[in-house]
């Protein structure tokens, strides 16, 4: 069976992943995480691509995204992947693929996954044992929504700005949802969706999803075709 294209639909939050080939590091040391926090920051703004929440791991990395157009994302992972790449085998003296295939990525419902979304980002370092809160890992936008550092590379999206009337409202609120962290049937959802390709959400947002694309959202369920009827 052909490989779907990726889903990327204008004006939707997606959940972007990015692994190294045979999970090799893609971050080496200080000067990697920053350079490709550079290179974000150079491409989300020239394919007009909103990064909203992010985090670098040692060999992958996660970002929650807001294309304006169809071709922003692509353009921007395609860009940032390449030029990467040239960078870390002429800094670390190698050759050949650094990832692990395509990026892979998917559209989620705003009100039911962006929020859990990003809690699901900023906790990667604590759940890998690298870390034992957020905070204490650099790499990512966990600072920016708690008050710590400003993120030129963040785009605050609107379901922040909800959580309350002033900065420490919302800092404190985001706080306590990440303490909180997503329920494990939520991350298996986003991770897998993201994975597979299929839209995250219930049955009003897959139904208006599929006015903006002609992609299928959905897996089928799986079994026979009905035979047909005389």
């Amino acid at each position: 069976m052909a490989r779907l294209p990726r889903l990327t639909v204008a004006e939707f939050p997606h959940h972007v992943i990015q692994r190294g080939n045979d999970r090799q590091a893609i971050f080496r040391d200080e000067v990697d995480f920053e350079r490709m926090i550079e290179l974000l920051i150079e491409h989300a703004s020239r394919e007009k691509v909103a990064v909203h929440s992010y985090v670098l791991m040692t060999n992958h990395l996660h970002l929650l995204v807001t294309p304006q157009t169809v071709t922003g994302l692509p353009r921007m992972m395609q860009a940032v992947g390449r030029r990467y790449v040239q960078y870390f085998n002429r800094r670390h003296g190698r050759t050949g693929t650094l990832w692990e295939g395509r990026y892979r990525a998917t559209a989620i419902q705003t009100e039911r996954y962006c929020l859990a979304c990003m809690t699901y980002i900023d906790l990667n370092p604590v759940r890998a044992g690298m870390v034992k809160r957020p905070e204490d890992y650099r790499w990512s936008s966990h600072d920016h929504y708690r008050g710590l550092r400003s993120d030129k590379l963040i785009t605050v999206p609107p379901v922040y700005w909800a959580l309350g009337n002033t900065p420490f409202e919302r800092e404190a609120r985001y706080g306590e949802l990440v303490a909180q962290g997503p329920t494990a049937e939520v991350q298996r959802s986003l991770t897998d969706s993201t994975l597979k390709g299929w839209a995250l959400g219930d049955p009003d947002f897959l139904a208006l999803l599929q006015t903006r694309t002609t992609r299928r959202l959905a897996q089928g369920r799986p079994g026979r075709r009905p035979a047909k009827t005389k």
